[in-house]
């Protein structure tokens, strides 16, 4: 009698963005409580919430560039400080000093710059790899201006592409699409789906819950506690943007238009 050994079954990867009981605290306001969060590996995700919900602080507390009161992070299944190389982060455009001289091209060099050094100078098959990234962000007949020169849409593709030229799997966006028109905003929201689909997990802070509805895959609801999180069609339900917004901001007739367009 011959016996078959059952699979050994296969672990899920691990979460491009894990965060588990993170707390953060300006002064003795709390910002985040508690917040518990697992994105998806090959997803577009977004994170969503009313002003002063966390959203930035919970990118920037998992990435270790502020301080968390309690709490921990983890990029791909590691702490944050043995992972860096396997994010690209895309900041808020109003933390950069535009007036720095620095060309276009130059920003997204940087990119390079842990695999590279800062101060070696950029080989050859770097240098067709920033004409890549500049190509895929439209930016490639800008190479050579100042940034400062640059209008807020062409300033948040220039820092796309510096995230591009990283080649890390997991990217990180705060706000991207905040003063930028919709033309832009369009062209960027096509090019990370073409990222999503070619593997990397995107997980960008955003505002526009219905962008999110016809865009993205996985959503975190926050307002300083994880309200929801999952897929979008779960939950972006009139209960929970009420739970997150507020009653009296979002009343149920707003949520089902919403859920219906």
């Amino acid at each position: 009698m011959s016996t078959h050994a059952e699979p050994t079954p296969v672990a899920p990867p691990p979460a491009p963005l894990e965060v588990r009981r993170l707390t953060v605290s300006y002064g003795a306001r709390p910002v985040l409580w508690d917040v518990d969060a697992r994105f998806p590996d090959g997803a577009l995700s977004a994170i969503v919430g009313p002003n002063g919900a966390g959203k930035s602080t919970l990118l920037k507390a998992a990435l270790g560039l502020i301080p968390s009161d309690a709490g921990q992070s983890l990029i791909e299944g590691r702490p944050v400080k043995a992972a860096r190389d396997r994010v690209a982060y895309v900041p808020q455009r109003d933390s950069v000093d535009w007036d720095f001289p620095i060309t276009v091209r130059e920003v997204v060099e940087m990119g390079r710059y842990p695999q590279t050094g800062w101060f070696r100078r950029v080989a050859r098959r770097e240098g067709a790899l920033i004409d890549e990234c500049l190509h895929r962000v439209g930016m490639a007949d800008f190479a050579g201006r100042q940034i400062g020169q640059l209008s807020g849409g062409q300033r948040q593709r220039v820092f796309i592409a510096r995230a591009l030229a990283q080649q890390a799997p997991v990217m990180m966006m705060d706000e991207p699409f905040a003063g930028v028109d919709a033309r832009t905003e369009a062209s960027i929201l096509g090019l990370l789906g073409e990222l999503r689909d070619e593997g990397r997990s995107i997980i960008v802070v955003h505002h526009d819950l219905g962008t999110v509805r016809s865009v993205f895959d996985h959503v975190l609801l926050l307002n300083v506690r994880a309200i929801a999180s999952g897929p979008v069609d779960e939950v972006l339900t009139p209960e929970t943007l009420r739970r997150a917004y507020g009653a009296a901001t979002v009343t149920a007739d707003d949520a089902e238009a919403l859920w219906a367009g």
